[in-house]
C-alpha cells in the first residue's frame, strides 16, 4: 500500500505538542481483509481517511482493543449495564438526520468546547458528514432511544474479526448516566452475539483524561512494538 506522512499540526490530544499522521493513499482498502489488516496495525478511520499517528518525538497514542471473550465487567459496569437496558438500540445504514446532527452539536459544545468540531454554520454540517457519514468500508449507525427521545448515536465499522468503534456521541444534558461506558458494553455484547473476538477502541493515551477511560475495560490489549499485549496495569480513572 502507498502512504503519505502529513506535515506537523497541533495535537488535538496533548496541548502544546505537534502531531503528524501516516495516511493510507491506496484505494483498495474497501476490501474487508485489507482494511482489517490496517486496523490490526493500529490504523483508524475518519470518514474516507485511514491514518495512524506517526509523530517524531511522541508515542503517546497507543492502539487499544478489548478481547471480547476475556472481558468481565466490574461491579460498576454491571450496574451501568443494568441501568440502561430500557434504551432501544436500532441499527441503520449511514445517513444524515437533523436530530442526529443537533445531538452531535450539543455534545461537542458541552463535552469538547474549542476542539474545532463545535461549528454552527455550513462548515459544521460539512465536517459532520465528512467525519462520520462517509466510509469506503462496511459501516453502520446505531441510535439509542429512551421513550422515543434520542440519547446516543454510534458509528461502527464491521470487521471480519470484530467491530471498530469509530465515534459515539450522546445527550450531554442528561448527567450521571455513563452513556459512554454503556455504549462500550453494548458493543462488546454485539461482539459476543456475532462471535467476533475483538472490539477495537482507537487509541489509549495515558496523559489525556478523556482517553484514559478505556483502561477501565480489562483486560485491555495495547499494540506495543507491533505486538498486541494485554496491559492490565494501564492507568485507570
Amino acid at each position: 500500500m502507498d502512504f503519505q506522512i502529513t506535515k506537523n499540526y497541533p495535537c488535538s490530544y496533548l496541548p502544546g505538542r505537534l502531531a503528524r499522521s501516516r495516511v493510507v493513499l491506496t484505494s483498495n482498502v474497501s476490501d474487508a481483509d485489507a482494511y482489517t489488516q490496517l486496523i490490526r496495525q493500529g490504523y483508524r478511520r475518519s470518514g474516507n481517511f485511514i491514518y495512524r499517528p506517526d509523530c517524531e518525538l511522541c508515542h503517546a497514542c497507543i492502539p487499544a482493543r478489548i478481547p471480547a471473550e476475556l472481558f468481565h465487567p466490574n461491579r460498576i459496569q454491571r450496574r451501568i449495564w443494568k441501568r440502561h437496558q430500557h434504551l432501544q438500540a436500532t441499527r441503520h445504514p449511514l445517513h444524515f438526520d437533523p436530530a442526529h446532527f443537533d445531538l452531535y452539536q450539543r455534545y461537542q459544545k458541552l463535552r469538547h468546547p474549542g476542539g474545532g468540531m463545535d461549528l454552527d454554520d455550513q462548515n459544521g454540517h460539512e465536517q459532520y458528514c465528512n467525519f462520520l457519514l462517509q466510509s469506503m468500508v462496511d459501516s453502520f449507525l446505531v441510535t439509542f432511544h429512551e421513550n422515543q427521545q434520542l440519547r446516543m448515536v454510534s458509528i461502527i465499522d464491521q470487521l471480519p474479526d470484530g467491530l471498530s468503534s469509530v465515534y459515539t456521541f450522546f445527550d450531554p444534558d442528561v448527567t450521571g448516566t455513563s452513556y459512554g461506558t454503556f455504549n462500550i458494553l453494548w458493543q462488546i455484547a454485539q461482539c459476543h452475539h456475532g462471535q467476533l473476538p475483538y472490539l477495537y477502541l482507537g487509541y489509549w493515551i495515558e496523559n489525556n483524561r478523556k482517553m484514559r477511560y478505556k483502561a477501565n475495560f480489562q483486560p485491555l490489549q495495547l499494540l506495543v512494538d507491533n505486538q498486541w499485549q494485554c496491559q492490565e496495569t494501564c492507568t485507570t480513572i
